[in-house]
């Protein structure tokens, strides 16, 4: 992910900085280079030759090094480095790095730095709502820098609320979007997935065993690859990163309006999401109770076709992409959609793979049938990437 990039972690003081030591070995097993400056204050939660040991580096902590300074050593941190992430920025430093102090090694270097700057905020909740780090976040982001998290959950006070260090995971993901090929700069990508809930009562559902991950992976590809990236998300679709305007949905109604309002003028739609055909001609309130001997009919309606919908709007995306999940006779179902749904492209797929963690499909538009061979669904979906950028030249 990180092959011979050079990231530097600017490292503040809060009780966080054990998260940043993950963060820095996932990047490394990444094959990232990676170099550390501690604030001070850092250096009272975790010294230095912890992060000296996971990174193999020198650990800079002190702006009047008289041997770096000879060599403008500041200075040469930040030309170093393909980007920054300043973790766990504390409101301190949110504030320095807003009104131009530069008192410490990592704020003077933040104020040369030339390089996509992302910070990651920890801090007590009241803090990170409170009006001054606010404005501080607002003018930082005017400036084009990036933020990651902080989330909600329990923090080191005991208290409940928005102030958690973003995972390391989270933030490997969001300096990925910083450093990524931005191929698919300035286009406009909406993306459904996961499947639908539609209502018997207010107890029981119609579904399918949809799980959203494949839908997950197209947005975060695209999202890496520079698209700004909506997801219309069903019922039980996993996280996505930050970087994606994520919209949640529950019914196949709710997943149409959602769709429809997000893709006019889009460049891309995918399809992706397991909509349900039907659903109750009659929602019933309560709990449905069992009782009498006689056998219970269920009545069922059908819903509208989302991606045949979008493809026939007056406004619609350049690209329409539909998915077609069979179990059989795949390629002759999914010709026969391409044009009743008057898509662009049809992702032909096993139905086998729902819920799955692997998949393998075909690709099929007016001209073409070919294999996506396939393998984990990350790499489905970089393959079904690929042929939609393909289309588009």
């Amino acid at each position: 992910m990180f092959n011979g990039k050079h990231i530097l972690i600017g490292i503040g003081g809060g009780i966080a900085v054990y998260r940043v030591a993950e963060l820095a070995r996932l990047l490394i097993r990444q094959r990232a280079r990676v170099r550390c400056i501690m604030t001070r204050a850092a250096c009272e939660f975790v010294t230095p030759l912890t992060f000296e040991a996971l990174s193999g580096e020198k650990v800079h902590t002190d702006l009047f090094d008289l041997t770096a300074e000879r060599e403008m050593g500041h200075i040469k941190l930040a030309r170093w480095a393909d980007a920054v992430l300043i973790a766990p920025a504390t409101a301190n430093q949110l504030a320095k790095y807003a009104h131009g102090i530069a008192d410490d090694l990592l704020s003077t270097l933040f104020h040369v730095c030339d390089k996509p700057v992302l910070l990651a905020p920890a801090m007590n909740a009241s803090m990170w709502e409170s009006e001054g780090t606010q404005a501080n976040i607002a003018s930082l982001k005017e400036r084009g820098h990036h933020f990651v998290g902080p989330v909600a959950g329990e923090l080191a006070c005991g208290e409940q609320g928005q102030g958690r260090l973003a995972e390391p995971l989270d933030m490997a993901t969001a300096l990925q979007v910083l450093l990524g090929r931005q191929e698919l700069a300035c286009q406009r990508w909406v993306i459904n997935t996961g499947p639908t809930w539609e209502a018997w009562d207010d107890v029981r559902i119609l579904t399918n065993r949809a799980s959203g991950q494949l839908g997950i992976h197209l947005a975060e590809t695209a999202a890496l690859m520079g698209a700004s990236v909506s997801l219309i998300a069903g019922p039980g679709t996993p996280d996505c990163y930050v970087s994606i305007n994520r919209t949640d949905v529950e019914s196949a109604a709710d997943m149409l309006t959602a769709c429809e309002n997000e893709a006019a003028h889009a460049d891309v739609f995918i399809g992706a999401a397991a909509v349900s055909d039907y659903r109750f001609a009659e929602r019933h309130a309560g709990k449905l109770k069992r009782g009498g001997s006689a056998p219970l009919a269920i009545s069922l309606l059908e819903n509208s076709d989302v991606v045949a919908h979008i493809a026939a709007m007056d406004a619609r995306p350049a690209l329409v992409i539909a998915f077609a999940a069979e179990k059989n006779e795949h390629i002759e179902h999914a010709r026969d959609k391409l044009t009743r749904k008057g898509v662009d492209a049809i992702v032909a797929n096993d139905a086998k793979h729902m819920g799955k963690t692997s998949a393998k499909g075909w690709w099929i538009d007016a001209s073409q049938c070919c294999d996506i061979p396939g393998g984990d669904k990350k790499t489905f979906a970089e393959q079904i990437i690929r042929k939609i950028m393909e289309n588009q030249t």
